[in-house]
């Protein structure tokens, strides 16, 4: 102690020195620059004054001292919590990307000229709701061209044109009756001329000439038995035509394929378009798929069905999900698993955004845990302060899962230890009182 002191009155003595060289340095630039800006004497003064104090101050306390202070100093009050067994699901992170749940770009089917269009860029359509119209004029007219045929091809069947019941029965037409009654007369001339012949009335001539007369005939009722179902096929064809022709006209308004919202318009009013000319494009925005990447040796635990909560950036929300679909294969390039999930959005999710995925592959699980609050972390250390005989102890710990309140200990602590909530500025060794 009395070699401290020493060394201590001889660094004061080297400081008086130093100071006294600075003064008559001082006084000298004083003389020499007076244009200069000058450093006050007051200031030298107040140096000198914090240097000698520095030197002439007490040497540092001992250990034994600092616990004495600490003793000396009354127990802050705190509150604890012990450590406890916490039912923590277990998660597995994945990063990926929202896409539409469908997407189809629609497409007039028959070439025209576009009437009206409804829809812009953003738009938001229902399931059925009209997206555009050609112009109708020239089907109308195809639709009243079948009308006039199928109504022909039905007067040629003894048919009303204005009824839709195409069934007729061959044998009831005009033109087979005719057929049928010429027919019927020749069997019957041929007859008579066999019964003549063999009376020897008449010749074989006639005979022969009967029989032929009774072909020609028949030939005759097979033709118009034939000519009525050529007249009954062409007038199923006038009945395709027709429907064809309507359903051309109906064509001519386009509506949206399911409820969404437009990506993307494509066409103008008074642009003629061909067949499969594309209007727009329509997006499913609810539900969203999320597509996201598992890493291998994550992948066993994920399954169909598994719980999703997703997060996007700018949006502190939560989106609930759960995994719909999963790749048969683990992609060999980066050795992850590609996993779908069906999120329900109320709105403010956007396809394409980056997405933040939890998928939770075990909602039973439970962890050694403390709250989040207990937890002081200090150059990547994380630590807790622990009451032991109405003293705090520091222990230094390793996390794993976290969430709102808990957060798992890994290592460090075990169940049962105190811990102090929202520890400020404790100090090791510090005497603590525990308030409920």
């Amino acid at each position: 102690m009395a070699m401290k002191r020493r060394e201590s009155s001889e660094k004061a003595a080297s400081l008086a020195s130093t100071v006294a060289w600075c003064l008559a340095r001082w006084h000298t630039g004083q003389q020499q620059y007076q244009s200069r800006r000058r450093l006050p004497l007051w200031g030298v003064l107040l140096a000198l004054i914090c240097l000698c104090a520095e030197c002439q101050s007490a040497p540092p306390a001992s250990p034994k001292q600092n616990a004495a202070r600490e003793e000396a100093r009354p127990p802050k009050s705190v509150k604890v919590v012990r450590v406890a067994q916490v039912a923590m699901e277990r998660t597995v992170t994945a990063l990926g990307s929202l896409a539409a749940y469908d997407q189809a770009t629609v497409s007039v089917k028959v070439p025209g000229r576009l009437q009206h269009i409804a829809v812009d860029l953003g738009s938001v359509v229902q399931k059925g709701e009209v997206i555009a119209k050609i112009e109708t004029q020239d089907y109308q007219l195809q639709v009243e061209q079948a009308t006039a045929a199928l109504a022909q091809a039905r007067a040629r069947l003894g048919l009303s044109p204005n009824h839709t019941n195409d069934r007729i029965d061959p044998e009831r037409t005009s033109t087979v009756r005719q057929a049928q009654a010429v027919l019927e007369e020749a069997q019957a001339h041929r007859q008579r001329t066999r019964t003549l012949f063999e009376q020897g009335i008449i010749s074989q001539a006639q005979v022969d000439t009967a029989e032929s007369s009774y072909k020609v005939a028949l030939s005759r009722y097979e033709d118009a038995l034939e000519e009525v179902h050529d007249r009954q096929a062409v007038l199923a064809q006038r009945r395709s035509e027709l429907a064809l022709a309507r359903q051309q006209l109906a064509d001519t308004t386009i509506y949206a394929p399911f409820a969404g919202s437009v990506q993307e318009r494509r066409a103008s009013v008074g642009e003629y378009l061909g067949a499969g000319a594309p209007l727009a494009t329509v997006v499913r925005m609810d539900p969203l798929r999320l597509r996201a990447e598992v890493p291998e040796r994550d992948a066993p635990n994920v399954r169909i069905g598994q719980r999703v909560r997703v997060t996007v950036e700018g949006d502190t929300n939560v989106y609930a999900g759960h995994i719909a679909r999963l790749s048969p294969v683990i992609t060999p390039q980066n050795r992850m698993l590609m996993v779908e999930a069906e999120v329900r959005n109320q709105g403010a999710l956007r396809p394409g955004a980056f997405a933040h995925a939890d998928i939770v592959i075990d909602e039973q699980s439970t962890s050694v845990a403390v709250p989040t609050n207990a937890i002081t972390t200090f150059a990547g250390v994380e630590k807790v302060l622990l009451v032991q005989d109405g003293k705090v102890s520091e222990k230094t710990i390793s996390t794993g899962r976290r969430t709102a309140e808990w957060v798992e200990v890994i290592s460090g602590v075990k169940v049962g230890d105190v811990v102090v909530l929202e520890p400020g500025n404790l100090q090791p060794g510090q005497a603590v009182t525990i308030v409920e």
